[in-house]
Protein backbone atom coordinates (compact mmCIF):
# COMPACT_ATOMS: atom_id res chain seq x y z
CA UNK A 1 0.00 0.00 0.00
CA UNK A 2 0.93 3.36 -1.06
CA UNK A 3 2.85 5.99 2.29
CA UNK A 4 -0.09 7.48 4.30
CA UNK A 5 -1.78 10.74 3.36
CA UNK A 6 -0.79 13.25 6.46
CA UNK A 7 -3.41 15.33 7.58
CA UNK A 8 -3.51 18.01 10.47
CA UNK A 9 -6.91 19.41 11.85
CA UNK A 10 -7.50 22.70 12.65
CA UNK A 11 -10.79 23.03 15.21
CA UNK A 12 -12.08 20.35 17.64
CA UNK A 13 -15.47 21.85 18.22
CA UNK A 14 -18.02 18.91 17.33
CA UNK A 15 -17.18 18.74 13.61
CA UNK A 16 -13.37 18.27 14.17
CA UNK A 17 -13.76 16.02 17.18
CA UNK A 18 -16.04 13.64 14.67
CA UNK A 19 -13.45 14.19 12.29
CA UNK A 20 -11.00 12.04 14.33
CA UNK A 21 -13.46 9.76 15.42
CA UNK A 22 -14.64 8.78 12.35
CA UNK A 23 -10.86 8.16 10.68
CA UNK A 24 -10.08 6.39 13.93
CA UNK A 25 -13.35 3.84 13.58
CA UNK A 26 -13.18 3.43 10.43
CA UNK A 27 -9.12 3.94 9.29
CA UNK A 28 -9.05 0.05 8.04
CA UNK A 29 -11.94 0.98 5.31
CA UNK A 30 -10.94 4.33 4.80
CA UNK A 31 -7.37 2.97 3.87
CA UNK A 32 -9.05 0.40 1.40
CA UNK A 33 -10.97 3.06 -0.67
CA UNK A 34 -8.50 5.75 -0.27
CA UNK A 35 -5.75 3.50 -1.80
CA UNK A 36 -3.69 4.38 1.45
CA UNK A 37 -4.06 4.98 5.05
CA UNK A 38 -5.04 8.41 6.20
CA UNK A 39 -2.99 9.91 9.31
CA UNK A 40 -3.91 12.43 11.56
CA UNK A 41 -0.15 14.06 12.40
CA UNK A 42 -0.95 16.51 13.88
CA UNK A 43 -3.88 18.55 15.83
CA UNK A 44 -4.67 22.46 16.61
CA UNK A 45 -7.38 24.25 19.07
CA UNK A 46 -7.54 26.90 22.34
CA UNK A 47 -7.92 24.27 24.63
CA UNK A 48 -5.76 21.39 25.48
CA UNK A 49 -7.20 20.22 28.18
CA UNK A 50 -11.08 20.34 27.10
CA UNK A 51 -12.89 16.42 26.99
CA UNK A 52 -13.70 15.90 23.19
CA UNK A 53 -14.75 12.57 23.40
CA UNK A 54 -11.91 11.13 22.12
CA UNK A 55 -8.16 10.58 22.74
CA UNK A 56 -5.89 13.10 21.36
CA UNK A 57 -2.98 12.08 23.33
CA UNK A 58 -1.53 10.82 20.47
CA UNK A 59 -1.39 13.29 18.27
CA UNK A 60 1.24 16.51 17.90
CA UNK A 61 -0.42 19.33 19.23
CA UNK A 62 0.60 22.46 18.23
CA UNK A 63 -1.77 25.62 20.25
CA UNK A 64 -1.22 28.06 16.94
CA UNK A 65 -3.53 27.29 14.31
CA UNK A 66 -1.64 28.94 11.79
CA UNK A 67 1.53 26.57 12.86
CA UNK A 68 -0.27 23.55 11.12
CA UNK A 69 0.17 24.65 7.73
CA UNK A 70 4.02 25.10 8.55
CA UNK A 71 5.02 21.42 9.15
CA UNK A 72 6.84 19.97 6.62
CA UNK A 73 5.48 16.52 7.19
CA UNK A 74 1.93 17.37 6.78
CA UNK A 75 0.18 16.74 3.19
CA UNK A 76 -3.43 18.14 4.00
CA UNK A 77 -4.49 20.65 6.08
CA UNK A 78 -8.35 20.58 7.82
CA UNK A 79 -9.70 23.61 8.89
CA UNK A 80 -12.95 23.65 11.41
CA UNK A 81 -12.09 26.68 13.05
CA UNK A 82 -14.82 29.04 11.23
CA UNK A 83 -15.17 32.33 10.19
CA UNK A 84 -15.04 34.06 6.71
CA UNK A 85 -11.96 35.93 7.89
CA UNK A 86 -9.39 35.48 10.69
CA UNK A 87 -7.34 32.55 11.42
CA UNK A 88 -9.32 30.36 9.49
CA UNK A 89 -8.84 32.60 6.26
CA UNK A 90 -4.99 33.61 7.40
CA UNK A 91 -4.38 29.10 7.81
CA UNK A 92 -5.92 28.57 4.24
CA UNK A 93 -3.75 31.47 2.45
CA UNK A 94 -0.81 30.07 4.59
CA UNK A 95 -1.25 25.95 3.94
CA UNK A 96 -1.91 26.56 0.19
CA UNK A 97 0.70 28.46 -0.70
CA UNK A 98 3.12 26.13 1.64
CA UNK A 99 2.08 23.42 -1.30
CA UNK A 100 -0.53 21.61 1.28
CA UNK A 101 -3.80 20.86 -0.20
CA UNK A 102 -6.53 22.19 2.25
CA UNK A 103 -10.27 20.68 2.80
CA UNK A 104 -12.68 22.79 4.93
CA UNK A 105 -16.19 22.98 6.10
CA UNK A 106 -16.26 26.69 6.43
CA UNK A 107 -19.35 27.74 3.80
CA UNK A 108 -18.42 31.63 5.05
CA UNK A 109 -14.64 31.36 3.99
CA UNK A 110 -15.31 29.53 0.75
CA UNK A 111 -18.59 31.56 -0.07
CA UNK A 112 -16.46 35.61 0.72
CA UNK A 113 -13.00 34.17 -0.93
CA UNK A 114 -13.13 31.19 -2.50
CA UNK A 115 -13.00 32.29 -5.94
CA UNK A 116 -9.44 34.08 -4.64
CA UNK A 117 -8.53 30.51 -2.69
CA UNK A 118 -9.10 28.30 -6.12
CA UNK A 119 -6.54 30.48 -8.18
CA UNK A 120 -4.59 29.84 -5.05
CA UNK A 121 -4.79 26.06 -5.14
CA UNK A 122 -4.43 26.03 -8.61
CA UNK A 123 -1.11 27.68 -9.18
CA UNK A 124 0.36 25.93 -6.19
CA UNK A 125 -0.86 22.80 -7.64
CA UNK A 126 -3.27 21.28 -4.65
CA UNK A 127 -6.65 20.83 -3.73
CA UNK A 128 -9.29 23.05 -2.67
CA UNK A 129 -12.33 21.03 -1.10
CA UNK A 130 -15.16 22.06 0.95
CA UNK A 131 -18.08 19.15 0.29
CA UNK A 132 -18.44 19.38 4.21
CA UNK A 133 -19.44 23.53 3.48
CA UNK A 134 -22.64 23.24 1.79
CA UNK A 135 -25.66 20.44 2.92
CA UNK A 136 -22.95 18.64 5.40
CA UNK A 137 -23.41 14.93 4.66
CA UNK A 138 -25.28 15.28 1.69
CA UNK A 139 -22.92 15.07 -1.23
CA UNK A 140 -24.49 17.80 -3.10
CA UNK A 141 -21.29 19.64 -4.77
CA UNK A 142 -19.69 16.02 -5.77
CA UNK A 143 -23.19 15.12 -7.56
CA UNK A 144 -23.31 18.78 -9.17
CA UNK A 145 -19.61 19.05 -10.35
CA UNK A 146 -19.44 14.95 -10.79
CA UNK A 147 -22.70 13.67 -11.92
CA UNK A 148 -24.19 16.05 -13.50
CA UNK A 149 -21.35 17.30 -15.27
CA UNK A 150 -22.51 16.92 -18.94
CA UNK A 151 -25.80 18.64 -18.21
CA UNK A 152 -26.46 22.61 -18.17
CA UNK A 153 -27.85 23.27 -15.29
CA UNK A 154 -31.24 25.24 -15.44
CA UNK A 155 -31.93 26.09 -11.45
CA UNK A 156 -30.84 24.74 -8.24
CA UNK A 157 -32.90 25.37 -5.03
CA UNK A 158 -33.73 23.46 -1.86
CA UNK A 159 -33.81 23.71 1.54
CA UNK A 160 -30.56 24.61 3.18
CA UNK A 161 -30.53 25.77 6.48
CA UNK A 162 -31.55 22.85 9.25
CA UNK A 163 -32.24 25.05 12.12
CA UNK A 164 -34.67 27.11 10.10
CA UNK A 165 -36.22 23.71 8.77
CA UNK A 166 -36.68 22.50 12.22
CA UNK A 167 -37.90 25.89 13.64
CA UNK A 168 -40.89 26.63 10.75
CA UNK A 169 -41.46 22.45 10.96
CA UNK A 170 -41.94 22.76 14.43
CA UNK A 171 -44.27 25.58 14.29
CA UNK A 172 -46.01 23.51 12.03
CA UNK A 173 -46.94 20.71 14.41
CA UNK A 174 -47.11 22.46 17.34
CA UNK A 175 -49.07 25.94 16.69
CA UNK A 176 -46.08 27.88 18.54
CA UNK A 177 -44.47 31.16 17.56
CA UNK A 178 -41.12 31.82 16.42
CA UNK A 179 -39.96 33.15 19.75
CA UNK A 180 -41.02 30.25 21.76
CA UNK A 181 -40.00 27.60 19.21
CA UNK A 182 -36.45 29.36 18.67
CA UNK A 183 -35.54 29.50 22.24
CA UNK A 184 -36.54 25.98 22.63
CA UNK A 185 -33.97 25.08 19.75
CA UNK A 186 -31.55 26.93 21.57
CA UNK A 187 -32.06 25.05 24.78
CA UNK A 188 -31.97 21.92 22.25
CA UNK A 189 -28.56 23.15 20.75
CA UNK A 190 -30.19 23.50 17.31
CA UNK A 191 -29.64 26.80 17.35
CA UNK A 192 -26.64 29.18 18.34
CA UNK A 193 -26.81 31.65 21.58
CA UNK A 194 -27.14 34.27 18.39
CA UNK A 195 -28.56 32.41 15.54
CA UNK A 196 -28.91 35.61 13.43
CA UNK A 197 -27.00 34.04 10.30
CA UNK A 198 -29.09 31.07 10.39
CA UNK A 199 -32.58 32.84 11.12
CA UNK A 200 -32.31 35.63 9.06
CA UNK A 201 -30.88 33.51 6.03
CA UNK A 202 -27.15 34.59 5.88
CA UNK A 203 -25.82 30.67 6.47
CA UNK A 204 -28.23 29.98 3.53
CA UNK A 205 -27.12 32.58 1.25
CA UNK A 206 -23.38 31.64 1.54
CA UNK A 207 -24.48 27.91 0.49
CA UNK A 208 -26.65 29.26 -2.23
CA UNK A 209 -23.46 31.21 -3.91
CA UNK A 210 -21.67 28.48 -3.65
CA UNK A 211 -24.26 25.82 -5.29
CA UNK A 212 -24.67 28.75 -7.81
CA UNK A 213 -20.45 28.70 -8.67
CA UNK A 214 -20.32 25.04 -9.11
CA UNK A 215 -23.94 24.85 -10.97
CA UNK A 216 -23.52 27.26 -13.36
CA UNK A 217 -19.90 28.12 -13.60
CA UNK A 218 -19.79 31.24 -12.60
CA UNK A 219 -17.75 33.35 -10.26
CA UNK A 220 -19.41 33.77 -6.52
CA UNK A 221 -21.57 36.59 -6.05
CA UNK A 222 -22.28 36.25 -2.45
CA UNK A 223 -23.07 40.13 -2.31
CA UNK A 224 -25.48 39.41 -4.61
CA UNK A 225 -27.88 37.06 -3.12
CA UNK A 226 -31.48 38.83 -1.71
CA UNK A 227 -31.84 37.69 1.96
CA UNK A 228 -34.83 37.24 4.04
CA UNK A 229 -35.25 35.44 6.96
CA UNK A 230 -37.61 33.76 9.19
CA UNK A 231 -37.80 35.72 11.97
CA UNK A 232 -41.11 37.75 10.52
CA UNK A 233 -42.94 34.37 9.95
CA UNK A 234 -45.91 33.90 12.46
CA UNK A 235 -47.55 31.47 13.65
CA UNK A 236 -50.61 32.25 12.08
CA UNK A 237 -48.77 32.41 8.71
CA UNK A 238 -48.61 28.50 9.36
CA UNK A 239 -52.06 28.04 10.21
CA UNK A 240 -52.98 29.84 6.91
CA UNK A 241 -50.27 28.29 4.76
CA UNK A 242 -52.18 24.90 6.11
CA UNK A 243 -55.51 25.75 5.24
CA UNK A 244 -54.55 27.03 1.79
CA UNK A 245 -52.66 23.38 1.24
CA UNK A 246 -49.15 24.95 1.65
CA UNK A 247 -46.35 24.94 4.23
CA UNK A 248 -43.75 27.88 4.60
CA UNK A 249 -40.20 26.66 4.06
CA UNK A 250 -37.06 28.67 3.82
CA UNK A 251 -35.82 28.26 0.05
CA UNK A 252 -32.60 29.33 -1.68
CA UNK A 253 -33.29 29.45 -5.40
CA UNK A 254 -30.42 30.47 -8.13
CA UNK A 255 -30.66 30.71 -11.86
CA UNK A 256 -29.28 31.76 -14.97
CA UNK A 257 -31.67 34.51 -15.78
CA UNK A 258 -31.60 34.66 -19.93
CA UNK A 259 -34.70 37.05 -20.54
CA UNK A 260 -32.43 40.64 -20.45
CA UNK A 261 -30.17 41.81 -23.34
CA UNK A 262 -27.38 39.67 -21.18
CA UNK A 263 -27.94 36.61 -19.25
CA UNK A 264 -28.24 37.63 -15.37
CA UNK A 265 -27.47 35.91 -12.10
CA UNK A 266 -30.58 35.18 -9.87
CA UNK A 267 -30.26 34.32 -6.23
CA UNK A 268 -32.67 34.72 -3.58
CA UNK A 269 -33.08 33.43 0.01
CA UNK A 270 -36.50 33.53 1.37
CA UNK A 271 -39.72 31.99 3.22
CA UNK A 272 -42.23 30.33 0.33
CA UNK A 273 -45.08 28.68 0.22
CA UNK A 274 -44.66 25.48 -0.82
CA UNK A 275 -47.36 23.02 -2.09
CA UNK A 276 -47.95 19.94 0.23
CA UNK A 277 -47.43 17.76 -3.15
CA UNK A 278 -44.20 19.15 -3.78
CA UNK A 279 -41.17 16.97 -2.89
CA UNK A 280 -40.02 19.74 -0.71
CA UNK A 281 -43.09 20.09 1.61
CA UNK A 282 -42.48 16.67 3.34
CA UNK A 283 -38.87 17.84 4.38
CA UNK A 284 -38.97 18.39 8.08
CA UNK A 285 -36.67 18.84 11.26
CA UNK A 286 -33.24 19.93 11.09
CA UNK A 287 -33.11 17.87 7.49
CA UNK A 288 -31.53 19.87 4.36
CA UNK A 289 -32.95 19.63 0.46
CA UNK A 290 -31.54 20.34 -2.75
CA UNK A 291 -32.97 20.22 -5.86
CA UNK A 292 -31.23 20.67 -9.28
CA UNK A 293 -32.53 20.84 -12.38
CA UNK A 294 -30.59 19.69 -15.87
CA UNK A 295 -31.69 20.00 -19.69
CA UNK A 296 -31.37 16.10 -19.99
CA UNK A 297 -31.42 14.76 -16.43
CA UNK A 298 -34.26 16.49 -15.10
CA UNK A 299 -34.75 17.15 -11.84
CA UNK A 300 -32.59 15.39 -9.16
CA UNK A 301 -33.12 15.64 -5.68
CA UNK A 302 -30.39 15.45 -2.83
CA UNK A 303 -32.16 14.85 0.63
CA UNK A 304 -30.37 14.49 4.06
CA UNK A 305 -28.66 15.63 7.43
CA UNK A 306 -27.54 18.67 6.66
CA UNK A 307 -25.17 19.57 9.46
CA UNK A 308 -24.30 17.31 12.73
CA UNK A 309 -21.09 15.76 14.14
CA UNK A 310 -21.13 12.53 11.94
CA UNK A 311 -22.73 14.07 8.55
CA UNK A 312 -20.10 16.84 8.36
CA UNK A 313 -17.05 14.61 8.99
CA UNK A 314 -18.02 11.80 6.69
CA UNK A 315 -18.10 14.86 3.95
CA UNK A 316 -14.80 15.96 5.24
CA UNK A 317 -13.34 12.83 5.26
CA UNK A 318 -15.04 12.02 2.07
CA UNK A 319 -12.65 15.05 0.42
CA UNK A 320 -9.74 13.41 2.09
CA UNK A 321 -10.33 10.09 0.23
CA UNK A 322 -10.46 12.23 -3.20
CA UNK A 323 -6.88 13.69 -2.53
CA UNK A 324 -5.55 10.65 -0.94
CA UNK A 325 -6.51 9.14 -4.36
CA UNK A 326 -5.06 11.95 -5.99
CA UNK A 327 -8.08 13.32 -7.27
CA UNK A 328 -7.51 16.92 -7.39
CA UNK A 329 -9.60 19.04 -9.89
CA UNK A 330 -10.70 22.24 -9.81
CA UNK A 331 -12.75 23.26 -6.81
CA UNK A 332 -15.34 24.51 -8.44
CA UNK A 333 -15.54 22.58 -11.38
CA UNK A 334 -13.65 23.90 -14.05
CA UNK A 335 -10.58 26.58 -13.67
CA UNK A 336 -11.38 29.67 -11.66
CA UNK A 337 -10.25 31.89 -14.56
CA UNK A 338 -13.24 30.66 -16.82
CA UNK A 339 -15.69 30.84 -14.40
CA UNK A 340 -18.37 33.42 -16.14
CA UNK A 341 -18.83 36.95 -14.80
CA UNK A 342 -22.49 37.92 -14.41
CA UNK A 343 -24.45 41.00 -13.15
CA UNK A 344 -27.07 40.46 -10.49
CA UNK A 345 -30.66 39.28 -12.47
CA UNK A 346 -33.50 41.76 -11.17
CA UNK A 347 -36.64 39.97 -9.61
CA UNK A 348 -39.18 42.26 -11.17
CA UNK A 349 -40.33 40.67 -14.47
CA UNK A 350 -40.32 37.04 -12.64
CA UNK A 351 -43.69 35.75 -12.81
CA UNK A 352 -45.40 34.01 -9.75
CA UNK A 353 -47.68 34.10 -7.30
CA UNK A 354 -47.81 35.27 -3.81
CA UNK A 355 -48.72 35.73 -0.29
CA UNK A 356 -49.09 38.75 1.38
CA UNK A 357 -49.30 39.35 4.77
CA UNK A 358 -50.64 42.33 6.67
CA UNK A 359 -50.95 43.63 10.44
CA UNK A 360 -53.57 46.35 10.28
CA UNK A 361 -55.79 48.33 12.25
CA UNK A 362 -59.26 46.50 12.79
CA UNK A 363 -60.79 49.68 11.59
CA UNK A 364 -63.21 50.46 8.17
CA UNK A 365 -61.22 51.16 4.85
CA UNK A 366 -58.21 49.48 5.34
CA UNK A 367 -59.21 46.51 3.47
CA UNK A 368 -60.54 49.44 1.04
CA UNK A 369 -57.31 50.86 0.74
CA UNK A 370 -55.10 47.55 -0.03
CA UNK A 371 -56.94 46.33 -2.30
CA UNK A 372 -56.91 49.92 -4.32
CA UNK A 373 -53.13 49.52 -4.01
CA UNK A 374 -53.31 46.16 -5.44
CA UNK A 375 -55.64 47.34 -8.33
CA UNK A 376 -53.35 50.24 -9.04
CA UNK A 377 -50.15 47.78 -9.10
CA UNK A 378 -51.94 46.15 -11.86
CA UNK A 379 -51.95 43.09 -9.26
CA UNK A 380 -54.79 40.25 -9.50
CA UNK A 381 -55.97 38.94 -5.72
CA UNK A 382 -56.95 35.58 -5.79
CA UNK A 383 -58.01 35.32 -1.96
CA UNK A 384 -58.40 37.94 0.56
CA UNK A 385 -58.97 36.56 4.14
CA UNK A 386 -59.04 38.61 7.41
CA UNK A 387 -58.33 36.50 10.28
CA UNK A 388 -57.17 36.42 14.10
CA UNK A 389 -55.42 39.18 16.13
CA UNK A 390 -52.02 40.21 15.31
CA UNK A 391 -50.89 40.00 18.72
CA UNK A 392 -51.97 43.71 20.07
CA UNK A 393 -55.40 45.38 20.81
CA UNK A 394 -57.18 46.41 18.09
CA UNK A 395 -54.69 44.87 15.51
CA UNK A 396 -56.04 42.02 12.81
CA UNK A 397 -54.27 39.98 10.37
CA UNK A 398 -54.92 40.49 6.83
CA UNK A 399 -53.58 37.76 4.34
CA UNK A 400 -53.74 38.03 0.66
CA UNK A 401 -52.64 35.74 -2.22
CA UNK A 402 -52.18 37.22 -5.61
CA UNK A 403 -52.77 35.14 -9.12
CA UNK A 404 -49.85 34.86 -10.94
CA UNK A 405 -47.93 37.96 -12.22
CA UNK A 406 -44.65 39.53 -12.34
CA UNK A 407 -43.24 40.29 -8.86
CA UNK A 408 -42.77 44.16 -10.16
CA UNK A 409 -46.58 44.43 -9.28
CA UNK A 410 -46.47 43.61 -6.16
CA UNK A 411 -43.18 45.43 -5.17
CA UNK A 412 -45.36 48.70 -6.72
CA UNK A 413 -48.36 47.69 -4.34
CA UNK A 414 -45.86 47.86 -1.49
CA UNK A 415 -44.25 50.93 -2.17
CA UNK A 416 -47.89 52.51 -2.77
CA UNK A 417 -48.81 51.50 1.14
CA UNK A 418 -45.07 52.66 1.79
CA UNK A 419 -46.30 54.83 5.19
CA UNK A 420 -50.18 54.44 5.36
CA UNK A 421 -51.17 54.26 8.72
CA UNK A 422 -53.68 51.66 7.41
CA UNK A 423 -50.53 48.94 7.66
CA UNK A 424 -49.11 48.84 11.10
CA UNK A 425 -46.29 46.46 10.46
CA UNK A 426 -43.81 45.42 8.02
CA UNK A 427 -45.84 43.32 5.55
CA UNK A 428 -44.36 39.75 5.01
CA UNK A 429 -44.14 38.51 1.38
CA UNK A 430 -43.79 34.88 0.74
CA UNK A 431 -43.45 33.12 -3.34
CA UNK A 432 -45.77 30.13 -3.95
CA UNK A 433 -44.18 27.06 -5.24
CA UNK A 434 -46.49 24.35 -6.87
CA UNK A 435 -50.10 24.46 -6.52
Amino acid sequence: MAEPLNIALAGLGTVGAGVVRLIETNAELIARRARRPIRISAVSARDRTKDRGVDLSGYRWLDDPADVAGQSDIDVVVEMVGGSDGPALALARKAIAGGKSFVTANKAMIAHHGLELAAAAEAAGVALKFEAAVAGGIPVIKGLSEGAAANAIERVYGILNGTCNYILSTMEDTGRDFADVLAEAQRLGYAEADPTFDVEGIDAAHKLAILAGIAFGTRLRFDAVETTGISGVMAADIAQARALGYVIRLIGTAEIDRRGAAPGLFQRVRPHLIHCDHPLASVDGATNAVVAEGNFMGRLLFQGAGAGEGPTASAVVADLIDIARGEKGAAFSMPSHELESLEPAQSGHRLGRSYLRFIVPDRPGVLAEITAAMRDAGVSIESFIQKGRGGEEGEVIVALVTHEGPESGVSEALRILQGSDSVAKPPLVMQIIGG
